[in-house]
């Protein structure tokens, strides 16, 4: 069992930043994948951001150019940062461990609103 504890949401105005974090009951060498996702008001979960253990980062066209994923594996927790937001990134967000076993694990969510 991974316990995924996020952080880091908030209200920002368009334009600013916030950095999510995503921190894990388990060493992140543990976790093979770990996912961000986001999901607003009405819509599906949508995936943003992808980092598996020894591979690239991935994310969405949405997202492109303005988040990134990285990870601390001395404090096993992953961050999502993300610039230039606009309030189409309105949504909670959440990270998804996938352990070596096939086994995956939500955390709770962090709001993230973006408005004036």
């Amino acid at each position: 069992q991974v316990q995924l504890v996020e952080s880091g949401g908030g209200l920002v105005q368009p334009g600013g930043s916030l950095r999510l974090a995503c921190a894990a009951s388990t060493t992140v060498h543990q976790i093979n994948v770990i996912r961000w996702y986001r999901q607003a008001p009405g819509k599906e979960r949508e995936l943003v951001a992808t980092l598996s253990s020894g591979g690239s980062p991935n994310y969405a066209d949405s997202m492109k150019g303005r988040c990134t994923i990285s990870r601390d594996n001395t404090k096993n927790t992953v961050y999502l940062q993300m610039n230039s937001l606009k309030p189409d990134d309105t949504a909670v967000y959440y990270c998804r461990a996938t352990q070596r076993n096939g086994y995956s694990f939500w955390g709770q969510g962090t709001q993230v609103t973006v408005s004036l």
